[in-house]
């Protein structure tokens, strides 16, 4: 017990293998309240980014602390960037699009924010994010995901990665401009995604 008192008053991190078992606990006594502070600090950032309520969006004084980490610790990029795929990833499972939306804006954030050499690591992430919300069946999400692929492309990267492929971002976005969906007013905007994603995409290559 000491020990997790004593965690609670320092804000340093602890290895991720106590991540799995800080998960597990779920008796509101436990620790006195100190399960939280076990968890290492990146994921206690991203956490806070999200309110109770979805449609509050995303606590804008939290994810200028998640920035401003991110900034000062580069390194952890890859990291947060995983951790917050997995939530949406689980969010979108859930139907819980109002939490999947929070989660692509802060990628976005920190997409724009963090311009350095590390952004590689973090660009895998954020784009494996942009095609999960793409293979979703919702069409507000699929012009999401487009719309931050449309920012991610005008980004140039300090360091260039050629090792990346497009070709799924580069046949759904055709298939996008063909869109039937059976909304008028829905179907131009998907269309209208869709070009913009292909025009995008040139600057890729």
């Amino acid at each position: 017990m000491a020990f997790n008192l004593a965690k609670c008053c320092f804000d340093s991190e602890l290895p991720d293998v106590f991540d799995s078992v800080v998960q597990k606990c779920t008796d509101p006594g436990c620790c006195c309240g100190c399960c939280s502070a076990l968890r290492p600090r990146y994921k206690r950032l991203v956490d806070n980014i999200f309110p109770v309520n979805p449609q509050d969006g995303l606590v804008k004084n939290n994810m200028e602390k998640l920035t401003f980490y991110s900034l000062s610790s580069p390194e952890k990029l890859d990291r947060i960037g995983e951790y917050l795929f997995q939530k949406a990833s689980r969010d979108i499972y859930r139907r819980r699009n109002g939490f999947v939306i929070i989660a692509m804006e802060a990628m976005d954030q920190l997409l724009v924010a963090c311009h350095a050499q590390t952004l590689n690591l973090f660009v895998e992430s954020f784009l494996k994010m942009v095609q999960k919300l793409l293979e979703s069946v919702d069409p507000q999400l699929q012009i999401l995901a487009t719309q931050s692929f449309v920012r991610f492309a005008n980004i140039e990267e300090d360091t260039p990665s050629y090792h990346r492929r497009y070709d799924f971002f580069v046949s759904k976005f055709s298939s996008m401009c063909h869109s039937n969906h059976n909304e008028p007013e829905l179907q131009d905007k998907i269309r209208l995604a869709g070009i913009k994603g292909l025009q995008a995409s040139t600057l890729c290559f």
